[in-house]
C-alpha cells in the first residue's frame, strides 16, 4: 500500500519524458491486444508532442502521479473527463494506481462536478475491471478511436458523491 499522499501533482513539459518512460512500457503490456506492436508500436513521439499540449491548455490539468519524488503515472482531465490515466508496471497492484484514482476524484469533486465519464478500450479487459472495481460503469455509449485501428472504446461514468 502506498506511503501517505498526496500522490498527484501538476505535470510540467520537463516532466514528459520521465511520464513516457512510464506510459510505454505500461501501455506496452496493458493494451497489445488493441494495439498489436508488430503493426502498431507504441507512438511514443506523438504521445510526447500530445503532453506537451495538453500540459500547455490550462483546460486540461495534467498531473503526475508520485511514488515518494519519483514519478510512477500520469492523469489528465478535461472537464468531466478523464483523459488519460495510468501507472508505472511496477506499480500494477501496488494500491498506488487506487491511490492516485481517489485523489483525482476529490480535486474534480473540487472543481464542482457531480458526474466524470471517461473511455476504455473495449479489449482492455484489466482496465475495465480496475474502473468497475472503483465504482465507474458502463452508459452503453460506444466510440471508435481516433488512431488505427480505430478499436471500440466504451464510455464509463462515475457520480461523484
Amino acid at each position: 500500500m502506498p506511503a501517505d499522499g498526496p500522490f498527484l501533482r501538476e505535470m510540467r513539459a520537463e516532466d514528459v519524458p520521465a511520464v513516457l518512460e512510464v506510459q510505454q512500457p505500461a501501455a506496452v503490456a496493458g493494451l497489445s491486444d488493441v494495439f498489436p506492436q508488430d503493426r502498431h508500436p507504441f507512438p511514443r513521439d506523438a504521445i510526447g508532442e500530445r503532453w506537451l499540449t495538453e500540459v500547455a491548455d490550462a483546460s486540461t490539468p495534467c498531473y503526475v502521479v508520485l511514488r515518494g519524488r519519483a514519478i510512477a503515472g500520469f492523469a489528465a482531465t478535461r472537464a468531466d473527463e478523464v483523459l488519460h490515466f495510468g501507472v508505472a508496471l511496477d506499480e500494477w497492484g501496488s494500491g498506488l494506481a487506487v491511490a492516485a484514482h481517489d485523489e483525482l476524484l476529490v480535486r474534480l469533486r473540487g472543481s464542482g462536478l457531480t458526474r466524470a465519464t471517461l473511455r476504455v478500450y473495449a479489449a482492455n479487459g484489466r482496465g475495465r475491471r480496475f474502473w468497475e472495481k472503483l465504482g465507474w460503469t458502463d452508459t452503453g455509449e460506444r466510440s471508435r478511436a481516433s488512431t488505427p485501428p480505430h478499436a471500440e472504446l466504451l464510455t464509463y461514468e462515475n457520480a461523484l458523491l
